[in-house]
């Protein structure tokens, strides 16, 4: 099964060096242990884009798409056989990037 797990933060750019490192290694811990999906930072929700297609003509407004004083400031995709080993391997995600995280499952197919 696949996982989405959002780095939370309320600061944009905020990581350090130390903190990049702890996370190169815990995705290369990932990769050998045949969890690795895909991984990014994001850039700050206020250098986004909301649109609205629902209607005859797309509406494009500024984001962020929501009020928030914590927003995902980046992300992972793994794939992990449950949650509980999802939500192990993240408790070290969350020590190497020193943020909280959200695990969330993706939906499947039905």
């Amino acid at each position: 099964m696949q996982y989405l797990v959002n780095v939370i933060d309320y600061r944009s750019e905020s990581g350090t060096v130390q903190e990049a490192v702890a996370i190169d290694a815990f995705n290369e811990k990932l990769v050998t242990g045949g969890h690795w999906v895909f991984a990014a930072g994001l850039a700050d929700p206020t250098v986004s884009t909301v649109i609205d297609g629902r209607g005859d003509e797309p509406v494009f407004t500024d984001g962020p798409f929501v009020e928030a004083t914590e927003w995902a400031a980046g992300f992972w995709i793994i794939d992990a056989p449950d949650l509980d080993v999802a939500l192990k391997l993240m408790c070290e995600g969350s020590k190497a990037c020193n943020r909280r995280l959200e695990v969330r499952p993706l939906l499947s197919d039905p």
